[in-house]
C-alpha cells in the first residue's frame, strides 16, 4: 500500500504520497457529490430500488478492496474505485435513512428508532471484528489458510448481508405517495372500491431492482412531457387545443421507444400544468387508470389507428367524470388507511410542467 502511494521509493517525495492519497479520497467525495445531485428525487420516488442497488455496490467495493494485496502495483486504482463506490453507497444510506426510520416510528418516536438502528449497526460491527480476531487466532499457525480466509468468507457474508437487506426493505411500509404506489392504489380502488393499506401496497410494489414492472404492462402510464422524438399524435393535438383555464392537466396517447426498447410501444401520458397540486395528480392518474381499463375491456392488441377522435373524446370525457365523482370517497379512504395525500412525490422527469397562457391561449412546455 505504501509503495503504491509513493512511500519507500528513492525518488519519491512526501508531497507525492500525500497527493496520491488525497486524490483517492477526493475522487470518492466528488463522485458522492455528483451522484447525490443527479439522483436527489430518486431517493424519494425509488427509495427501495436505490437503497438495495447501492448496497450491492457497497458489497462489490469490499471485494475490490480485497484485491489490493493481490495486485499491490494497482493499489491506488483499486482503492480509488472502491472508495468511490463506498462514498456513493454512504450518500444513499444517509439520504434514505430518515425515510426508512420514519416508516417504523409508528408512535412518532423517530429519535428512538434512529438510536436503535445505530445500536444494531455498532453491535454487528463489533461482532464482525470479534469473529475476525477469533479466526485469525485460530489459523495463526497456517499463514496460507489465513491469507485465503477473506476470499472464502467474503462471498458468504456478502450474500447473507444482501439477503438481509432485501428482506428488510420488503417489510418497509412507506406511507408517502409516488406514481407507482398511487397506480397500485387506484387499480385496487377501481376493482373493488377499497383502498389498500401501505403494507399491501409494499408487498405488491416490491423492490423492482431493474425498474421493469411498469414497462412490461399493457398501456403503461407515464407522467411528464410529450416525447420530442416521437411523432405527435392527433389525440395530443386535440387535447392541447381543448385546454381551458380550469384544466390542471391533459391526457394523451404516445407511441415511443423509451429506454432500451427499440420497438415503439403504445402508452398513455399525463402532462401536468404549472402549479398543479396533489389533487390534480391523483385525479389525472385515476382518470388514466379508467382509460386503461376501458382499453383492456376491448382487447389488448388495440391499434392506435383503431381509435377515432370521437371515441377518444368520448372515453376521455367519461373517465374524467368518473374520476371526479370518485375523488372525495377515494381521498377519505386513503387518509383512513394512513396515506399522506397532501403531496405526491415525483421524479425529475415527472415534475416537468407545461405553461398555459390564458391571454394568448398558447401552450408551452
Amino acid at each position: 500500500m505504501f509503495r503504491a502511494i509513493g512511500i519507500g521509493q528513492s525518488r519519491s517525495l512526501a508531497s507525492s504520497a500525500a497527493f496520491n492519497w488525497i486524490l483517492k479520497d477526493g475522487l470518492g467525495r466528488l463522485s458522492r457529490c455528483i451522484y447525490t445531485a443527479s439522483l436527489a428525487s430518486a431517493f424519494d420516488t425509488n427509495l427501495k430500488r436505490v437503497r438495495f442497488s447501492t448496497s450491492v455496490l457497497f458489497s462489490l467495493s469490499i471485494g475490490v478492496e480485497l484485491m489490493t494485496p493481490v495486485f499491490p502495483q494497482y493499489f491506488l486504482l483499486l482503492a480509488s474505485i472502491a472508495n468511490i463506490a463506498k462514498q456513493i453507497s454512504l450518500s444513499c444510506y444517509l439520504a434514505t435513512g430518515s425515510a426508512v426510520h420514519r416508516s417504523f416510528a409508528v408512535a412518532d418516536n423517530l429519535g428512538e428508532v434512529s438510536a436503535k438502528a445505530q445500536i444494531q449497526t455498532v453491535c454487528f460491527d463489533n461482532l464482525g471484528l470479534l469473529l475476525a480476531v477469533l479466526l485469525n487466532m485460530l489459523f495463526q499457525n497456517n499463514q496460507r489458510l489465513q491469507a485465503s480466509l477473506p476470499f472464502v468468507l467474503y462471498p458468504i457474508f456478502s450474500t447473507i448481508d444482501l439477503l438481509g437487506i432485501y428482506q428488510g426493505l420488503k417489510h418497509i411500509n412507506l406511507q408517502t405517495l409516488t406514481k407507482n404506489r398511487l397506480e397500485i392504489i387506484l387499480e385496487r380502488w377501481i376493482e373493488n372500491r377499497q383502498v389498500p393499506s401501505p403494507a399491501e401496497v409494499s408487498e405488491e410494489e416490491g423492490i423492482d431492482l431493474f425498474g421493469s414492472r411498469a414497462s412490461k404492462r399493457v398501456w403503461p402510464i407515464r407522467i411528464g412531457c410529450l416525447d420530442p422524438k416521437a411523432q405527435i399524435r392527433t389525440q395530443s393535438i386535440m387535447a392541447m387545443q381543448s385546454l381551458c383555464n380550469d384544466d390542471g392537466y391533459f391526457i394523451t396517447i404516445e407511441l415511443s421507444s423509451q429506454g432500451f426498447r427499440r420497438t415503439p410501444k403504445l402508452g398513455i401520458v399525463i402532462c401536468l400544468r404549472e402549479g398543479a397540486n396533489s389533487v390534480d395528480v391523483i385525479t389525472s392518474l385515476l382518470q388514466t387508470c379508467y382509460i386503461r381499463k376501458a382499453f383492456g375491456n376491448k382487447r389488448k392488441d388495440i391499434s392506435i389507428t383503431d381509435l377515432t377522435l370521437q371515441d377518444w373524446s368520448l372515453l376521455e370525457g367519461e373517465s374524467k367524470r368518473a374520476a371526479r365523482d370518485d375523488f372525495i370517497e377515494l381521498n377519505k379512504q386513503m387518509q383512513e388507511q394512513g396515506w399522506i395525500v397532501k403531496n405526491v412525490l415525483l421524479s425529475a422527469e415527472e415534475q416537468v410542467r407545461y405553461i398555459f397562457d390564458i391571454n394568448n391561449q398558447s401552450f408551452k412546455l
